[in-house]
């Protein structure tokens, strides 16, 4: 279905790819496939596997077959040899030169059953029936039956002329094999489907990202997997509109962030949002392309279809910023949901009247409009919140971004470079920054408290075990929404984080005023201006400090920034009071 999925979105503008008639020696897929980069590819996400294919460099569609089978456990004590081999670390090992034509695909590694029958057929001279006869009683292991198979194989082997001990070294290797082999009629299909999607990935990976999403759109944890792997790739993910996105993910072009030009990015799915249900985005999204882009929320409400459309699902699409382009100001989109629902019903109402139908002109024109509340827009803080609510992470903005020179200055460790950090050698006690996006609070056999808390950063999100003295210090603070530093233990198992264990919780803003040069204000109204100056006077109680203010403000050509005379002290207390004032939508550490 995402293959289909993702070809239809290459195809939509009249190209021709065909899933069937992909090269399958395309070498793109796999340079792509010997990176490990498989996020999304079919059979190849785990970090296992990622590992293997990083190991192997896979250069044939066979290499793909052999990883499908050998990748179980069993199989898996092969892997080591199949590498060697391929690399030329070793020479292969076929036990006797009539084998070697057998066993040549795969480096001299024993992988699929239908090279333990080919091997019975040609060294004991089995049928082909016989030989699969003796595939189920290996599989099987019924001493009795093995016996009686062994005693066959070796009668037959050395009537060609095979030792006899070689004989029964051959048959002890295939009987350990053919318990877990897969066959390789069952291990191609597979791996043809693994490399169509890597294919696709590696040539066409917007389409193939889109139609990935599409397929999880229910799936908070794995749209956030794709989200990273997105940026990873440099593509924007463009967040949900009502007058562009589709009920699923879509492929548009759109300004490129850094530089000239456009380039192709995916559009967020309607129906991704939480709690607005597809079929009512689905009849949003077929209203606007039978009529036209929605021109406002009232042009909205008055196409809406009320059975299939209420307050709820009007409040999570203004959460996720759905209505932006028809209304910015999302405090007051919300605030209006009740007015636009019942607008929305005079509307359905007229539309179905009689009377509607003679002077109302097909419903509508004639409504007069209410008039929205006046209100400022929700602080940057409060915007991403509910914009986490909605979508469930973090998609215009992070509650992180601001303090990007802070975290550099302490030294923070993302999520995502964790565990090379670790691998490294790096010390294990280390600092992570974040958002309490979610916690678990479990009691222990001996009556004690701890939590699992999962924290948010730009690059990723990680679980951190709070026991119970760190707990009942921090509870205050997991529960107060603000960006947190967290000092933690990271215990490794092989190459992979097994534990982060928090030994200290304070919240960021503290921390940042410790190290920051200066703060950059962003002001969306200049009648900020007056309560913010009389804010830091009070707040400063006449002592100079360390940091710089500049002040961003909004003209009608442009933003003009200005820095102000003297130097300031920049607690988290005047962070906290700076970001809830009207007017002002971000602070930002320099």
């Amino acid at each position: 279905t995402t293959i289909d999925r993702a070809v239809r979105l290459v195809n939509k503008d009249g190209g021709d790819l065909d899933p069937l008639k992909m090269p399958l020696d395309d070498l793109k897929t796999f340079q792509m496939l010997a990176r490990g980069e498989t996020v999304g590819v079919f059979q190849f996400e785990g970090a296992g596997m990622r590992d293997l294919l990083k190991n192997l460099k896979p250069t044939k569609f066979e290499d793909l077959i052999a990883v499908v089978s050998l990748y179980r456990p069993g199989p898996m004590d092969s892997i080591p040899e199949y590498i060697a081999v391929k690399h030329g670390q070793k020479e292969p090992d076929y036990m006797h030169p009539m084998l070697q034509p057998i066993l040549e695909e795969t480096y001299g590694v024993m992988t699929y059953q239908e090279q333990v029958m080919k091997i019975a057929q040609v060294m004991a001279g089995y049928t082909l029936g016989g030989a699969d006869l003796l595939r189920r009683a290996m599989g099987k292991k019924v001493q009795a039956e093995m016996d009686a198979q062994r005693k066959i194989f070796t009668d037959g082997a050395i009537e060609r002329g095979i030792d006899k001990d070689l004989a029964s070294l051959v048959f002890d290797k295939m009987a350990k094999f053919a318990g877990y082999g897969f066959n390789k009629g069952h291990a191609a299909p597979y791996a043809f489907i693994a490399y169509q999607t890597a294919y696709l990935k590696a040539n066409h990976p917007v389409a193939f990202m889109a139609a990935t999403m599409s397929l999880d759109a229910g799936n908070t944890d794995k749209l956030n997997v794709f989200r990273q792997e997105l940026q990873r790739q440099g593509v924007r993910l463009l967040p949900p509109d009502i007058n562009k996105s589709g009920v699923e993910f879509t492929v548009e072009m759109a300004p490129v962030l850094e530089g000239e030009g456009h380039a192709e990015a995916v559009r967020y799915a309607l129906s991704a949002i939480k709690g607005v249900g597809a079929d009512a985005m689905a009849a949003i999204v077929a209203e606007r392309h039978a009529k036209g882009p929605y021109k406002d929320l009232f042009d909205l409400a008055e196409r809406l279809d009320t059975k299939q459309f209420n307050k709820r699902q009007f409040e999570n699409l203004t959460k996720a910023g759905g209505f932006d382009s028809i209304n910015p100001n999302r405090a007051q989109t919300f605030q209006a949901a009740e007015l636009m629902m019942r607008h929305a019903s005079v509307a359905a109402e007229e539309r179905q009247s009689t009377q509607g139908g003679l002077f109302g002109g097909g419903g509508g024109a004639s409504l007069s409009k209410p008039v929205l509340p006046k209100m400022p827009d929700w602080p940057a803080m409060d915007r991403l919140q509910h914009e986490f609510e909605a979508i469930g992470f973090y998609l215009s903005a992070h509650p992180l971004d601001p303090y990007q020179m802070a975290l550099k200055r302490l030294d923070v460790t993302p999520v995502a470079q964790l565990q090379a950090r670790l691998a490294r050698g790096l010390p294990g006690r280390i600092k992570l920054a974040g958002i309490v996006t979610g916690r678990k609070e479990r009691t222990s056999a001996r009556g004690s408290r701890f939590a699992f808390v999962a924290l948010s950063d730009m690059s990723g999100m990680v679980e951190v075990t709070l026991f119970s003295e760190i707990l009942a210090q921090s509870r205050a603070l997991l529960d107060s929404g603000q960006p947190l530093l967290m000092a933690v233990d990271a215990k490794m198992e092989g190459d992979d984080v097994s534990r982060l264990t928090a030994q200290s919780i304070e919240p960021l803003d503290q921390a940042a005023a410790g190290t920051a040069a200066g703060l950059l204000i962003k002001l969306t109204d200049t009648s900020a201006l007056k309560p913010l100056q009389e804010l830091l006077a009070k707040s400063q109680g006449g002592q100079a400090g360390r940091a710089k203010l500049k002040l961003l403000l909004p003209t009608p050509a442009q933003e003009v920034e200005v820095e102000l005379d003297g130097r300031f002290q920049i607690g988290a207390q005047l962070r906290q009071a700076m970001t809830a004032m009207p007017g002002i939508v971000e602070l930002q550490d320099f």
